[in-house]
């Protein structure tokens, strides 16, 4: 039983570090910055770069001083992006909304309390933003449109056990939301109309305007989320392009086989303005 504990020990260690040798970037870590994250002794980490190491999915840095993420890594998420295929769906999609708006299309999907980025059409609006938001990185869901509209499809009982009973969420900016409470609020708005915003919570004089994908079942499979310059963008631009966000989601959603709250609303009406013809015409 102590061997299989060190062993899940080491496992998890392995993990973590190549995590945190992603969040490092290019530049890298060193031995004994690893050592201090992991709060490991470096005789440990030393033994599981070693393995990495030779695995390829770490390597040394240029200056031989710390360590970088390996091809072998690359190798796997590339293996992953080929089978995701919600992206695959999109793209075209994405391709299609950023040359109709000039803005920066972005694909997110939701892991935990974080999204991740995992595709990105370009904006082709001549002096418009050009993000670059690496494929791969990561920014709390609570800030993001792209987050925040994938929470939003979640059950409130998932809300609870992703965020428990944390006083505070990070800010980013002086516009993030800091508050389980006011997120929910927050969430209850986009559910109304059917996509989210970002109004310079992420970061400063830069907005996104974001709707959720869904499947058959389970979670919301993906996001997209549009981006420009707060400062050219007017209310009445943000909720135009929010419903144009939300229907090109929903578009890829039946693709996908799946439902969103905008299709369902839509039934919705129809439904009921067709059981308020039906009344009418009994009733004569």
């Amino acid at each position: 039983m102590g061997e299989q504990r060190e062993v899940a020990r080491t496992a998890v260690r392995a993990l973590d570090l190549l995590t945190h040798l992603a969040d490092g970037g290019q530049r890298g870590l060193t031995a004994r910055q690893l050592s201090e994250l992991l709060e490991a002794p470096r005789s440990s980490v030393a033994d599981i770069l070693k393995v990495l190491g030779s695995r390829g999915f770490v390597a040394a840095t240029d200056d031989g001083r710390g360590w970088r993420l390996d091809a072998r890594v690359l190798q796997l998420s590339n293996a992953y992006l080929r089978e995701f295929s919600v992206r695959e769906i999109g793209r075209t999609a994405m391709r299609e909304l950023s040359n109709r708006t000039g803005l920066t299309c972005q694909m997110a999907v939701l892991e935990h309390t974080d999204i991740v980025y995992i595709e990105r059409q370009d904006g082709t609006k001549r002096g418009e933003l050009r993000l670059v938001t690496e494929i791969g990185s990561r920014l709390p869901a609570h800030c993001t449109s792209l987050g925040k509209a994938m929470l939003a499809a979640l059950p409130e009982t998932e809300l609870d056990r992703l965020y428990g009973s944390a006083p505070q969420l990070s800010a980013r900016t002086k516009s993030s939301i800091t508050t389980l409470a006011r997120l929910k609020a927050d969430l209850a708005l986009v559910r109304r109309r059917g996509y989210a915003t970002d109004l310079e919570e992420t970061a400063e004089g830069i907005v996104c305007i974001g709707a959720a994908i869904v499947g058959t079942e389970g979670p919301p499979e993906a996001a997209i989320s549009l981006a420009g310059v707060r400062a050219r963008l007017s209310t009445r631009a943000i909720e135009d392009l929010g419903r144009l966000v939300a229907r090109t989601a929903a578009r890829i959603s039946t693709e996908r086989g799946g439902d969103t709250p905008l299709a369902s609303r839509s039934r919705g009406r129809a439904q009921r303005t067709h059981a308020g013809r039906r009344r009418r015409l009994v009733s004569a």
